[in-house]
C-alpha cells in the first residue's frame, strides 16, 4: 500500500510501505476511505514534536471500512463503516474508566500518527477497535463524519467545556483555524452573549462569522484587548480560548481574561510561553490545558444527526489520497488559500 511517511523535520513523502497486520486481538485493520490533515501534523513536520521519529506514517483522523478484526473485537465487523477516532482507548485503565482516554495508561491515548503508524494511508491498524471507532450512521456523508475524528471534539472538550462556557458569557477565541472554529461552533450551543474571534487572516475571520462569531478582530490592525474590554465594561472575557499554539497567542488569551475568568488552552505548543504570575496571581484566573479525550464524540454525532451542528462547512478542499503533497501545501498556506479542512479520499 501507499502512505504519507515522515522522514524528519521538513520532509514527508508518499511512499510504498507494508500493508498493516493485526498485532493484537483488540485490533482492527481499516481501509481508509477518507482522511484529513490536522494542525498538529504541521507541527510534527516542522519538528515541534520530537517524539515522532523518522519512518512514521502520519495522520490520526479517518473514516473507513473495516477489513479485518482480531478475535477480541466484538462491536465492529468486516464491512462496517466506521469513524476512526484520534484517541485510542484501552477502556480498562484508570484514565479511560474516568473518561480521560487521552491520558490512557494501557497503550492508547493519542498514538495514531504519533507513536504508531497513522491514517494518512490506504489502510491503518486501529488498536482497541471496540473503544476507538464509532459506527457511521446510515445516510451520513463520510467527509462530515470525518470532522468528528478530532477537531470538533477537541474544540468542544478542551475549549468550550474546559473553559466552562455558560449562557451570557463573553467568549474570546484566539485563532480562527479549524479548531478555533470548532470552539466557536461549540460555544454557540451555550448561548453566550458575544463570541469574539481573533486572527491575523481576514479569510479566517470571515469563516468565523459563518461559524457563529458576532465580533471579529484582526489583531494585526486592531487592539483585541480594547475590543473585548469595550464589550465588557472594561472587565475582559469570561472565557478566553487559545487555539493557535504560539507564545504570543497564549499570552494574549491570558490578557483578554477578566478577573475570575477562565483561559482554556487548546493549541499545540512547540516552545515556552511566558505566564506573568507577578501580574496574574491576584486575578483569580483559571487556566486549563488538555488533550482531547473524545468522550463527547457520541454527543456530537447526535448533534450532527439532528442538525444542531453543520460539520460540512469546515471542508474547503478535496484531494485524492495520492495528492497528499499538494494537500499539505494548500493546508500549510491556509491564510492565502482559504483552507479550513482538506479531505483526501480514495479513488478506487
Amino acid at each position: 500500500m501507499h502512505a504519507l511517511v515522515y522522514n524528519g523535520p521538513g520532509s514527508i513523502t508518499w511512499a510504498e510501505v507494508p500493508h498493516p497486520t493485526l498485532q493484537a486481538d483488540t485490533d482492527a485493520i481499516v481501509r481508509v476511505d477518507c482522511t484529513t490533515i490536522c494542525g498538529s501534523d504541521l507541527h510534527i513536520v516542522k519538528g515541534d514534536v520530537p517524539e515522532v521519529t523518522a519512518g512514521r506514517i502520519l495522520g490520526h483522523e479517518a473514516v473507513g471500512t473495516v477489513e479485518s478484526v482480531g478475535g477480541g473485537v466484538s462491536t465492529v465487523a468486516p464491512g462496517d463503516r466506521v469513524l476512526v477516532s484520534c484517541i485510542s482507548a484501552c477502556g480498562r485503565c484508570h484514565y479511560c474508566r474516568d473518561g480521560h482516554a487521552g491520558q490512557c495508561l494501557g497503550g492508547g491515548g493519542w498514538i495514531l500518527g504519533y507513536k504508531i503508524d497513522g491514517t494518512q494511508a490506504e489502510y491503518v491498524r486501529v488498536p482497541f477497535a471496540d473503544n476507538s471507532t464509532y459506527p457511521v450512521p446510515d445516510g451520513a456523508a463520510d467527509e462530515e463524519i470525518l470532522m468528528l475524528a478530532d477537531i470538533l471534539p477537541t474544540g468542544y472538550e478542551v475549549g468550550v467545556l474546559n473553559g466552562g462556557v455558560r449562557p451570557g458569557d463573553v467568549v474570546a477565541v484566539v485563532g480562527a483555524g479549524p479548531v478555533g472554529l470548532s470552539a466557536i461552533m461549540g460555544a454557540s450551543l451555550f448561548s453566550p452573549s458575544h463570541i469574539v474571534a481573533i486572527d491575523l487572516a481576514d479569510s479566517r475571520l470571515e469563516a468565523a462569522k459563518r461559524f457563529g462569531a458576532d465580533v471579529v478582530v484582526n489583531n494585526g490592525r486592531e487592539d483585541a484587548l480594547e475590543v473585548v474590554r469595550s464589550l465588557t465594561g472594561g472587565l475582559g472575557a469570561d472565557v478566553a480560548i487559545e487555539a493557535v499554539g504560539v507564545p504570543g497567542t497564549f499570552e494574549l488569551a491570558v490578557a483578554l481574561s477578566r478577573p475570575g475568568g477562565r483561559i482554556a488552552n487548546i493549541g499545540v505548543h512547540g516552545e515556552p510561553a511566558t505566564l506573568h504570575l507577578e501580574e496574574q496571581w491576584i486575578r483569580d484566573i483559571t487556566i486549563t490545558t488538555g488533550l482531547v479525550d473524545a468522550y463527547s464524540t457520541p454527543t456530537l454525532l447526535r448533534l450532527l444527526g439532528s442538525g444542531h451542528i453543520d460539520a460540512g462547512r469546515f471542508i474547503t478542499h478535496h484531494f485524492a489520497l495520492d495528492q497528499i503533497d499538494e494537500a499539505y501545501d494548500v493546508f500549510a498556506r491556509a491564510a492565502g488559500t482559504g483552507a479550513l479542512k482538506v479531505v483526501l479520499s480514495r479513488t478506487s
